[in-house]
């Protein structure tokens, strides 16, 4: 496929954002689509749960939203034809609730991603209050570049990874929301995100743009950090720990190259890991392995 001359122009909304219904944020949200347009950005990434704030699970019930909520058009209409990656808590059909971020464009959804890999582990408790996502997809951006958006803890579930590159993927975008005092002592979130970062650039060829949040939440610290890297796992710019724009180019030549040179998506070998995954399931059953056996 022969490489478009120009850059991606991408942007990251680093916001504090309020702990309460959506619309206690929409004018930041709108805010931010503004500066980031009077950039030329062409595709905005809000960190995870920017809509509600990060401890917003237990409070499903008041602040969940659906897709086709006017807040969201609203958004939409904003953006232009700038893509923007917004999250909040979903109600889907059934009455079910989850963590999901919309990318918007031209006035509507233009793709949806709800969080694979629910977090319940230190001060995170997910699991009390999402239904967790079944797919990972991607997106069109505009000539080589497709979008694949993995939530928070969907990184620390490689495979997901591993899956929206074989999808097609050429930009991963990743909104979390990552406190300092999350998993536990002795555990360095900021040093953790950093790794994950370059690693799967690297590794896949993937520029990633990593949207963490700031300020404090209850015992949550949010240190910001919000970090763009290229194909080639090296850092291009990054945010300290206040409210903030990031604005950086992306080269897709540089991902045509750095798939060339390392081809791990050409090497994925799909069917050598599904044979594995059905013989494991064969042998010892994957409840079993997983360890939620009866």
């Amino acid at each position: 496929m022969a490489s478009s001359s120009a850059a991606l122009r991408v942007a990251i909304a680093q916001i504090d954002s309020a702990l309460g219904p959506p619309e206690a944020n929409l004018d930041r949200h709108l805010d931010f689509v503004r500066r980031a347009r009077a950039e030329r950005a062409e595709l905005l990434l809000f960190p995870e749960m920017s809509l509600t704030g990060h401890s917003a699970g237990s409070r499903a019930l008041e602040v969940a939203i659906p897709r086709d909520h006017a807040l969201v058009g609203e958004i939409a209409r904003a953006s232009g034809p700038m893509t923007t990656v917004f999250g909040l808590i979903e109600e889907s059909i059934a009455a079910q609730f989850h963590n999901t971020a919309l990318a918007v464009r031209d006035g509507g959804i233009v793709f949806e991603h709800r969080k694979v890999n629910l977090a319940t582990y230190g001060l995170l408790d997910d699991h009390k209050h999402f239904s967790a996502g079944r797919f990972v997809e991607t997106f069109a951006l505009r000539d080589g570049w497709r979008g694949s958006v993995l939530i928070c803890n969907d990184l620390f579930n490689p495979a997901l990874v591993h899956l929206a590159a074989v999808h097609g993927a050429t930009i991963l975008l990743a909104p979390i929301s990552s406190g300092l005092e999350a998993v536990g002592d002795g555990f360095d979130n900021p040093a953790s995100w950093d790794l994950c970062g370059r690693f799967f650039s690297m590794v896949y060829g993937l520029p990633v743009l990593l949207a963490n949040r700031v300020g404090q939440e209850g015992a949550l610290t949010f240190w910001g950090g919000s970090s763009v890297f290229d194909a080639a796992g090296k850092p291009v710019d990054r945010l300290d720990d206040t409210e903030g724009l990031l604005i950086a180019e992306l080269d897709y030549e540089q991902v045509r190259r750095a798939r060339y040179a390392l081809p791990t998506v050409r090497d994925s070998n799909l069917d050598l890991i599904k044979r594995e995954v059905d013989r494991l399931a064969d042998r010892v059953g994957v409840p079993d392995f997983l360890g939620r056996g009866g």
